[in-house]
């Protein structure tokens, strides 16, 4: 039978509703034993029939009121009672249900990580521990008692305040907990283990001292020391920015090895991907710090913006979701760089969120139907959902934006809300009318501006005609005009930067783009200006001007504003490759232009006043963040472009790259927004130098000088991609030390998956054998197989279909182990429209195997159907 779908326009509130939850929990890695105890309040008094949710346990008894209770139907998904001889307003149900955790392999509901027992139960995996009525509507206040042999398991954790424990005569020992807070069971977690444990205080705004306790694997307490820092800072910085104050007695993070997402907000009780909590000098780099700082900032940020206000339904998931990204991007922006910060996350919405609206899968931020929620745990509703609500700051300004933020807190605090109660406690606060830019949450895709310019000289006025459209997408073929606001700057040929004037006055740097065409007109400009569009990316768009070469190494040279001289480098790079693309299909030499270099050359000029610019604007675009300019992607012809990009930079800038190389060394590792720039900016410059005469010896002596694996990786990744002579050596060395580390190696797999060489799947195949790797894991599984198929576009597109037939074989494998792993992973595959005929025919016959099997899960089966539709 096929799965159906859910639509959004389907909400109904609960017929009945769970007010408390008393949960016992008898734990053993082969036979759990729980005891769920409901007090179940009726809402609706014609209702007869209570549906509960639950699947994958042994269901032992079922009790009403303390009395066995036989009228029931019971199916794969369910459990129904009937009431219709109970009429009763408020009443109590007790289930027992028996668990295997040893082999969920799914890593949802109850599960074993390692030696510990720990739960992931969002979206829906509460489910799979006992019946529930799983929605994120149903708000209850939960105690919860584990039960556990205490040598085993010497920490019992869960949600809330410890209110008691205690010793049994058989070895075994009891904690139980309490929340006072109502929360959704999506919310709820237990972890049972053996752990080191890091503690610290943090005392609140309002003088309570809150505990902290970071739980890692034994012999991993250097590697939270990290983690504790961030999270310390975070709770500083929401009540400073936002004023929002923790709220329980204790704050607990425990780091698992075993885990489907980045980590989990569950009350009080964080439980996350060790990736996101590990970190000293020798095993992470400073991505990895960066990081580590902004997954604890987020999941933290949650405890407000998704625990106490949670979502009405999982159509609204942005709601919690955009909203806590756009703090934590704020958190990093507002502690580090606000310009590095908005590029990162611009290049992940330009060359992931993009290709996603353009695919299969595109959705809006509020999508309107699913088959399984675990696949809306997408780049659109996290991502771009928070560039919906940067771009509500954008309209409203930091004042009038935190006054409708009180608002929203105050009216929906302990309530379960939707995307329209946040807008419209924005647009009351502030008076701004967001009527037409709610359409952001009900329209997919990305938006296209067209802009035209024209300059009178005579009356010194400068015209911009912008012209707004929405290609149709997968999901919708009709769209309407969105409020697009585009920040713009004029800049006269010298750098000087023009005042926006319209008449007398001073006028926005902001436009509101309203409708489908649209001129703005600007008085008062002494000269032919450059404009600088779209600055700070101040909407998901994308943007069509002329520009010439000329005015974009005017930006490159005098934008005051960091984003818009790395977005002009982007355009040339960009304009770059499409030219020597068309040469190279055409079987004609590449070229590399004078333009490019003399850009290049300034930028690197100012490498000692702004290190941290110049590392990121030197930073080639990946082959997949190029694939974003084209409608047909051409895979081996992007690569062999940007390889040629890459060896003419390194040849043409080799002395002056040398030199800023040599600059740049320090004589120790910290964790430091200069050091790190620092350290970006001569890694980067390496990266370049492997391609050059010194590049084998330099490349060897960075890897053996280096104190920190940062240095290290920088230095393993160059001459993986130059194929170095020295290569093979460094890697074997790197896996010969840290192979006993499954998070380093990590690092090493992905290394490996993303080789250059003809070979690479052989390697990759070979790899699935390796000591350190584990199917099971999904970090391992990620870092190898999906490296391979999403950042090895040369190699994962081979004409002959290798690659796809590789992806699907393993597929087919997680299909019956972990398919909310295989939904992540098929999304390159799934993109197949946008390849030649050829590769479409391949990825078709592969996407058709996958359809074809007994038991395809439902998480592959959506992805599936849209694709082949």
């Amino acid at each position: 039978m096929q799965p159906k779908a859910k639509f959004r326009k389907d909400y109904r509130p609960v017929d009945f509703t769970i007010t408390d939850i008393y949960l016992d929990f008898q734990l053993d890695p082969q036979d759990t034993l729980v005891t769920s105890t409901l007090t179940v309040k009726r809402q609706n008094s014609d209702a007869t029939q209570l549906r509960l949710d639950g699947h994958s346990f042994e269901f032992l008894s079922l009790k009403l009121n303390g009395e066995p209770f036989s009228k029931y139907q019971k199916d794969d998904e369910s459990l129904t009672l009937d009431l219709s001889q109970f009429p009763a307003e408020q009443f109590q149900l007790e289930i027992q249900t028996r668990l295997n955790p040893s082999e969920n392999t799914s890593l949802q509901g109850l599960y074993q990580s390692g030696d510990g027992l720990c739960t992931q139960c969002e979206a829906e995996g509460f489910r799979q521990i006992t019946y529930m009525l799983d929605r994120p509507d149903v708000l209850a206040k939960y105690r919860t008692k584990l039960t556990a042999c205490k040598s085993k398991y010497p920490y019992l954790l869960a949600n809330g305040n410890r209110i008691a424990q205690g010793e049994l005569e058989d070895g075994r020992h009891w904690v139980e907990w309490e929340d006072p807070f109502l929360k959704p069971c999506y919310l709820f977690a237990v972890v049972a283990g053996d752990f080191d444990l890091l503690q610290d205080k943090f005392t609140t705004m309002s003088g309570r001292v809150v505990d902290l306790e970071i739980y890692v694997d034994r012999g991993n307490l250097d590697r939270a020391g990290w983690a504790m820092e961030s999270l310390k800072r975070s709770m500083k910085w929401d009540e400073e920015r936002f004023g929002l104050e923790y709220d329980l007695d204790i704050y607990m993070i425990v780091a698992v090895d075993f885990f489907n997402m980045g980590a989990m907000e569950n009350k009080g009780l964080n439980i996350f991907n060790s990736k996101f909590v590990l970190a000293n000098p020798q095993t992470a780099t400073d991505d990895d710090y960066m990081g580590v700082e902004s997954v604890i900032a987020h999941e933290y940020f949650h405890n407000w913006t998704g625990n106490r206000i949670t979502c009405r339904d999982w159509f609204q998931l942005s709601l919690k979701e955009g909203l806590t990204v756009f703090r934590d991007q704020e958190f990093t922006s507002d502690l580090w760089s606000r310009p590095a910060k908005r590029i990162e996350d611009v290049r992940m919405m330009r060359s992931v969120q993009f290709a996603e609206d353009a695919s299969p899968m595109a959705h809006p931020i509020r999508p309107e139907k699913v088959i399984e929620m675990n696949n809306f745990y997408t780049v659109t509703v996290y991502e771009k959902g928070a560039e919906v609500i940067r771009m509500i700051h954008t309209l409203l300004g930091e004042e009038k934006f935190q006054k409708g933020m009180k608002l929203y807190v105050a009216e929906q605090d302990g309530k379960a809300a939707t995307c329209e109660d946040f807008v419209s406690a924005m647009e009351r606060a502030s008076g701004v009318d967001l009527q037409q830019f709610r359409r952001w949450y009900s329209q997919s895709g990305t938006p296209e501006l067209t802009i035209a310019d024209e300059y009178d000289e005579k009356r010194q006025t400068y015209r911009l005609h912008v012209s707004q459209m929405t290609p149709p997408t997968a999901d919708q073929v009709e769209k309407v005009n969105l409020h697009i606001p585009l920040r713009v700057a004029l800049y006269g040929e010298n750098g000087q930067k023009i005042n926006l004037q319209h008449e007398l006055l001073t006028v926005s740097d902001v436009l509101d783009v309203i409708h489908e065409h649209q001129t703005f007109e600007f008085h008062n400009v002494p000269q032919r200006p450059v404009p600088a569009l779209l600055c700070d990316f101040s909407a998901p768009v994308r943007v069509d001007y002329n520009y010439s070469t000329e005015q974009l190494l005017t930006l490159v040279k005098f934008a005051d504003n960091e984003f818009v001289r790395w977005d002009a480098a982007q355009t040339l790079y960009i304009n770059e490759l499409r030219a020597n693309l068309s040469r190279f299909q055409q079987n004609q030499p590449m070229q590399f232009s004078e333009a490019l270099i003399e850009a290049l050359t300034l930028v690197l000029e100012k490498a000692n006043t702004d290190p941290e610019l110049t590392a990121l604007t030197l930073t080639l675009p990946k082959e997949t963040e190029f694939a974003e300019s084209f409608k047909v992607i051409d895979p081996a012809g992007i690569a062999a472009v940007r390889d040629f990009m890459q060896r003419s930079i390194a040849e043409s800038l080799k002395d002056r790259l040398l030199v800023v190389y040599n600059q740049n060394r320090l004589p120790e590792y910290r964790v430091v927004a200069e050091d790190m720039a620092k350290r970006a900016l001569r890694n980067v410059c390496l990266s370049y130098l492997a391609f050059t005469d010194v590049g084998n010896t330099l490349v060897h002596k960075h890897y053996h000088q280096a104190d920190n694996m940062t240095d290290t990786l920088a230095s393993l990744a160059a001459a993986t991609k130059a194929q170095l002579p020295c290569r093979d050596q460094l890697l074997a060395d790197f896996e010969q030390k840290w192979h006993h580390d499954g998070l380093v190696m990590d690092k090493w797999f992905m290394l490996q998956a993303t080789r250059p060489d003809e070979n690479v799947l052989e390697i990759v195949q070979g790899l699935l054998e390796h000591r350190s790797f584990n199917f099971k894991n999904p970090n391992r599984v990620r870092s190898l197989i999906g490296a391979f198929a999403s950042q090895n576009p040369r190699a994962f597109h081979a004409i002959d279909g290798s690659g796809y037939r590789f992806l699907v074989d393993m597929l087919i494998k997680l299909n019956d182990t972990n398919p909310q792993v295989a939904a992540r992973l098929i999304e390159p595959l799934i993109k197949l429209s946008r390849y030649d005929a050829q590769r479409q025919t391949l990825m078709r016959r592969g996407l058709e195997r996958l359809k074809g099997l007994d038991h395809l899960a439902r998480d592959l089966f959506e992805k599936i159907e849209k694709a082949l539709q």
